[in-house]
């Protein structure tokens, strides 16, 4: 009891500075936030803080860690993901886009409905619920009933698998070589 209650003042005292501190690195404070938590949570759950020679040092340690993780995803993540469907989206939102336009962009929407189709179902819901539903990766995770780090391997596997699709369906409409 005396041990959370020793990590409940360190997080208390020091939160807005841990806080501030994750903003920082990542560039958005509801993130920060976030990583702040769930280093707090770790740390709280730690068994033995009386080991830890500089408890306050080490917490800190934790929220770097934990926001550079973050960041490696998010890249990995825009690596894999792409951006057409996020064009897709923004596009047949704009009710001002001209009728071939929009049909074009329909049938780009349709072709990612398909291939979100041919996904297994967890995988397409993760997506689904990630770029199209605006969801959390932590919402996700506990809808799902799965750890976060899986939400993000369900969503870079699954928009890898459409990528590969589009990829393929281009070659496949491209007119044979002439020689």
């Amino acid at each position: 009891m005396k041990q959370q209650a020793m990590a409940l003042e360190l997080y208390e005292t020091r939160r807005d500075m841990l806080v501030d501190y994750a903003t920082r690195l990542l560039g958005d404070a509801a993130q920060a936030e976030d990583v702040v938590q769930d280093a707090w949570i770790q740390f709280a759950a730690q068994a033995d803080h009386e080991r830890i020679r500089d408890p306050a040092g080490y917490l800190h340690r934790m929220v770097r860690n934990l926001a550079l993780d973050l960041l490696r995803r998010a890249k990995r993540y825009r690596r894999f993901a792409g951006e057409d469907m996020e064009r897709a989206v923004r596009t047949v939102e704009d009710s001002a886009a001209s009728a071939e336009h929009t049909l074009i962009v329909r049938q780009e929407y349709d072709r990612i409905l398909e291939c979100l189709a041919g996904l297994p179902e967890r995988q397409r819901l993760a997506i689904e619920m990630h770029r199209i539903g605006g969801y959390k990766m932590r919402e996700i995770a506990d809808r799902l009933g799965v750890s976060i780090p899986y939400v993000h391997s369900l969503i870079a596997r699954g928009l890898a698998a459409c990528d590969a699709r589009r990829d393929k369906e281009l070659q496949d409409d491209r007119p044979p070589p002439v020689g």
